[in-house]
């Protein structure tokens, strides 16, 4: 009779769900005698038990991952991402293409003409200052995950969103990409942390298939010309140097980056460009009347091929200076600029 007490108490109490109760039931199993056999078979019960119990609180416990973002930094992400800030058009661009908008809350600025925004959320998502953003609008947001951009921080370097970090807002910085390969990465990261993987894929596949379809015509150039490509109109000329997703663009239509040796962002004087005398020149910049005539007519330009030449071209200044997949729009009007007949956009030739 107690044998059999002692086998009913087990197969009661097997299973048992909460841990609340398991001291109930060693005291009222504990109280009836035990052969070796019932021994084994009480702590047999008692391990699964406690196997559960583990089981359960892991699954109930937070969801927390490190990850290591693209520059480089440990970040802690809380749980599913739901709520997303994008602090630059760059990463706005992916975060759509993707399949992802439903999850903005707030954007830069500049972000405000990315296509393929839901019309729902036109004009509603709170514009965020590009280096200086609210860390007050930020924090009633409630964001699961804000992402940043190796621009954000202002001229002195300073870390706009160092204090939300230090209040536990994670944040993930997409560092400035130094070649299309790196656009590449900076989409998969944004896709995985957004639980997007497989259209992140898609988008990267469509992305080097048109690259590679641009290169495949570059590799059959012979007489390769010689880009100066401007970011900055003058009397603060920019472009860019050796590590810059501009100067592999320009390498990838099969071109060279006059100034492809120099290091990064590049402020060359008039001279510098006069001297390097590129064959064709490529300007970007939307923020003067008919930059290319500005071009033409500053002192000395008259000596430059390009110049002489009528090889001035504007190219289209959102696809340019966003590391996105939508840069394919900005290669393939270089592409046709440089090797007429070869690219499938036209690039714009303002006149004089």
């Amino acid at each position: 009779m107690i044998y059999n007490n002692k086998i009913a108490c087990l197969k009661n109490y097997s299973g048992v769900l909460s841990a609340a109760k398991t001291p109930h039931m060693l005291r009222i199993c504990d109280a009836l005698p035990l052969t070796p056999l019932k021994y084994f078979i009480e702590h047999a019960v008692l391990i699964l038990l406690v196997i559960f119990i583990i089981i359960i609180t892991s699954c109930s416990a937070d969801k927390s991952k490190e990850i290591i973002d693209r520059a480089g930094r440990s970040v802690i992400i809380k749980g599913d991402i739901k709520r997303v800030i994008s602090t630059a058009p760059s990463n706005t661009e992916i975060i759509v293409d993707i399949g992802q908008a439903d999850k903005l809350v707030a954007i830069d600025k500049h972000s405000v003409n990315v296509s393929g925004i839901p019309a729902e959320l036109q004009g509603k998502l709170p514009l965020l200052d590009f280096f200086y953003p609210d860390a007050e609008v930020i924090i009633n947001l409630s964001p699961d995950l804000i992402i940043a951009s190796g621009h954000n921080p202002s001229g002195s370097g300073e870390d706009p969103f160092r204090l939300l970090r230090e209040m536990g807002v994670p944040v993930v910085y997409i560092s400035m990409s130094k070649s299309i390969e790196d656009i590449y990465l900076d989409i998969r990261f944004i896709a995985e942390i957004l639980k997007a993987g497989e259209e992140g894929e898609k988008l990267v596949s469509s992305m080097k298939n048109q690259v590679d379809e641009i290169a495949q015509k570059a590799s059959e150039i012979e007489n390769k010309k010689t880009v100066y490509f401007e970011i900055s109109a003058a009397p603060d000329m920019m472009t860019f140097g050796k590590e810059s997703f501009i100067s592999d663009m320009i390498y990838v239509i099969g071109a060279v980056n006059v100034f492809g040796n120099d290091n990064w962002l590049v402020t060359p004087g008039a001279e510098a460009v006069i001297a390097r005398n590129p064959d064709v020149i490529l300007t970007n910049v939307n923020y003067i009347d008919n930059p290319i005539a500005e071009i033409k007519n500053r002192p000395g330009f008259n000596h430059i091929s390009a110049v002489q030449n009528n090889r001035v071209y504007q190219i289209d200044t959102d696809s340019s200076v966003r590391p996105s997949a939508r840069v394919v729009l900005a290669l393939r009007q270089m592409q046709e600029a440089v090797y007429p007949g070869t690219g499938t956009q036209e690039p714009r030739i303002n006149a004089d």
